[in-house]
């Protein structure tokens, strides 16, 4: 059995991974020209192949059968090649999205769901949402119901983001105003990288209900892997796969006082995970060709500060670091977004007394009493777990790989 995924331009794909947890296959890339299907599809290495974009649709015709969610779907994205050579094509992006809807805990029967977007993924989700009984609107740019008249549609209770906007590297861009939706209920959001989108934070911040494709991703692969082998697997794996994944994609981010022991427990950490850790400071050092006390001197801590946003900016993007960030980072609640889009932050505290203050422009000009008190709500509000670094570093790390 030899199985791969085939696209335009693949980059870096998740599927080789999942599928090394769904069975004992070899799974390769396939990026292809559109001259080179025909090909490939008929003499190509592969007994089961996955289809991404842009070729979902542009496989049908080489497949001699097509499985009744295929034919519903109008797109292939799992082909499997049968002893006597003919093709087989299947949609398992209808189990996948049926999951995530399921997962989510939302309940869409019967109320309005915005779809945004007009392509594939959005195809996607209205057949499965009208199938579920929602009343589905699709939200185009060039559509009767476009982005300009989104006030038409102010009584809808779920969005779903079947386009590409503020996935990686575009971060930070949501495609609709949340409060335009007063009886919004949920967001889900096709785009897994980063882990929360713009459009997911917002609805965070609401107290919605907010997910993003990679349980989707998971789910589709695992049914995938069940027409590539003939055998049924539990859907229970698709939760240790999408966990494990998580953890693997997530960056981890330790915040605390200047001086609290962050970039020696990054450094521990990330040798431990086999990760890369990044120091914030270091990094703003670098691009700014002086030591952090000529910053200040130079420009004050208005121009540290743009540096270091700007430097959390592109570290937030990333996946699978361990970053330690500069003392006053939490500062500017504008980096909260940056750090949160893509990672867990740990607050680590350490008693005052133990704390030093050389080389620390602000810890020197300010009681660290007064400053701790200052930004004390600010690691509160920043952080998702607190972890003393009182004791020693390897304690600290204990608690760490405890939470984690």
């Amino acid at each position: 059995m030899q199985c791969g995924l085939l696209g335009k331009k693949l980059g870096h794909s998740y599927s080789p991974q999942i599928h090394r947890f769904l069975g004992d296959y070899p799974y390769t890339l396939h990026e292809k020209q559109p001259e080179e299907l025909e090909d490939f599809l008929r003499h190509g290495p592969f007994t089961g192949l996955n289809v991404t974009i842009p070729y979902k649709k542009t496989v049908i015709p080489f497949c001699d059968l097509l499985s009744e969610t295929a034919k519903k779907m109008g797109a292939v994205n799992t082909i499997v090649r049968q002893k006597d050579g003919t093709l087989v094509g299947h949609n398992t992006d209808y189990f996948g999205f049926s999951s995530m809807v399921e997962r989510s805990g939302l309940r869409v029967n019967a109320k309005k769901v915005l779809v945004l977007g007009s392509g594939g993924a959005s195809n996607t989700a209205v057949v499965v949402l009208r199938e579920l009984g929602a009343q589905v609107v699709v939200i185009s740019r060039s559509a009767d119901d476009n982005y300009n008249n989104l006030h038409r549609h102010s009584d809808a209770t779920v969005i779903v983001n079947a386009t590409p906007v503020g996935m990686y590297p575009e971060n930070g861009i949501s495609p609709v105003d949340l409060s335009l939706f007063p009886k919004l209920e949920g967001v889900l959001d096709m785009i897994y990288n980063p882990a929360r989108t713009q459009l997911l934070m917002d609805a965070e911040t609401r107290g919605l209900i907010a997910m993003n494709g990679l349980w989707m991703l998971v789910a589709q692969a695992k049914e995938s892997a069940e027409w590539f082998t003939g055998k049924r697997i539990d859907d229970k794996v698709i939760q240790t796969i999408h966990d494990t994944l998580r953890r693997q994609m997530e960056n981890i981010v330790l915040i605390g006082m200047p001086g609290a022991g962050k970039s020696t427990v990054a450094a521990m950490l990330a040798q431990e995970l086999g990760r890369r850790a990044v120091d914030a400071d270091a990094q703003i050092v670098k691009i700014a060709g002086c030591s952090i006390p000529e910053i200040f001197a130079r420009g004050g801590e208005t121009e540290f500060r743009t540096l270091e946003t700007q430097i959390l900016r592109e570290l937030g993007k990333q996946s699978g670091l361990v970053i330690a960030t500069g003392g006053g980072c939490v500062t500017r609640e504008e980096n909260y977004a940056l750090l949160h889009q893509n990672s867990r932050i740990f607050w680590l505290t350490r008693e005052l007394s133990k704390l030093p203050t050389d080389g620390r422009p602000l810890s020197q000009g300010n009681r660290l009493g007064d400053l701790y008190e200052t930004r004390r709500p600010m690691y509160e509000r920043f952080a998702d777990y607190t972890v003393s670094n009182d004791a020693a570093p390897e304690e600290t790390l204990d608690a760490i790989r405890r939470i984690l």
